[in-house]
């Protein structure tokens, strides 16, 4: 896969980093639900378990392709994930170490990380050095590899996932997420109807558009609106893109096929300030929600 490196020439100025989040004692939890907690990875031991969650849930379930090394050892491993911070959810109930306790991760690339190391991952996918370009002074976050093992895709997870998101982004001052989104699949027209309700209804436009890159570009508008049912076209979104939709998010211009990963991705693109205040206010403008939860 191509990466789309970004133009440094074009990348703003940025005000002054966050320090990082502490990574030891507790002062590093970014939330708690029952027995399941939320936080960064700690040592290099979590984040291998981490790939091995994420080998389980996108080679085993989804037939993502990985190199016969990967295969060998369990783990779903890109060059990315050594300049990422991995965002786990813990399950503090089963017996073992932190490592055998991780039930879901994602994956988060800062800005200022990014630029220093080439790009973002879903530049080898749309045209994100734009987007970023456009914003002189705004700082950005790549969100990535969600995945939850079957057992705990349950609201009280997710909740946990977008709550270790927020804190996050407070913490790093971050203005703007973005991401890809997948269908599973390589056929976008078998996503039809919620790919043309996506393009008619949730594009990005003006300072926010973003395209998939040209060689890689797929239609997303493949039905007439009058033949789009919008409850029909959401029941049949993955959960994840469906989520972002009710936070407040757009979508790029054009799908994009993934043959290695045996998905249909689209961008999606998150400002800050455009997030639902009635989830800015279950989450806590702190996010303090779940800061404490028992």
């Amino acid at each position: 896969m191509s990466v789309d490196l970004i133009d440094r020439g074009l990348m703003p100025d940025l005000a002054p980093v966050a320090p990082p989040l502490a990574v030891s004692g507790t002062r590093d939890l970014l939330g708690r639900i029952g027995n399941l907690e939320t936080r960064i990875a700690r040592t290099e031991r979590e984040i291998d378990a981490a790939q091995a969650v994420r080998y389980r849930v996108f080679v085993d379930e989804m037939k993502a392709q990985v190199s016969a090394e990967d295969a060998r050892r369990g783990r779903e491993i890109d060059s990315w994930d050594s300049i990422c911070d991995h965002l786990l959810v813990l399950d503090r109930s089963i017996d073992g170490d932190a490592e055998d306790q991780i039930v879901g991760t994602y994956r988060l690339l800062r800005h200022e990380v990014a630029v220093a190391h080439g790009g973002f991952y879903s530049g080898s996918e749309f045209a994100v050095n734009a987007l970023v370009a456009r914003h002189p002074g705004k700082r950005f976050m790549e969100l990535g590899r969600s995945c939850v093992l079957p057992q705990y895709r349950t609201k009280r997870t997710v909740e946990l996932l977008w709550q270790g998101c927020w804190a996050y982004a407070l913490h790093h001052r971050i203005d703007a997420m973005f991401g890809c989104g997948s269908f599973p699949g390589v056929q976008p027209e078998e996503h039809a109807l919620a790919l043309s309700f996506l393009h008619q209804n949730a594009v990005a436009k003006g300072e926010w558009a973003v395209d998939a890159l040209p060689h890689l570009y797929r239609e997303m508008d493949l039905m007439p609106s009058e033949a789009v049912n919008p409850r029909r076209a959401l029941f049949s979104m993955p959960p994840l893109i469906k989520g972002y939709l009710r936070l407040g998010a757009m979508v790029g211009n054009g799908a994009v096929v993934d043959q290695a990963f045996n998905t249909t991705d689209v961008l999606i693109i998150l400002p800050i300030s455009s997030i639902s205040g009635r989830y800015v206010n279950y989450y806590g403008a702190d996010a303090g929600r779940f800061a404490s939860a028992s």
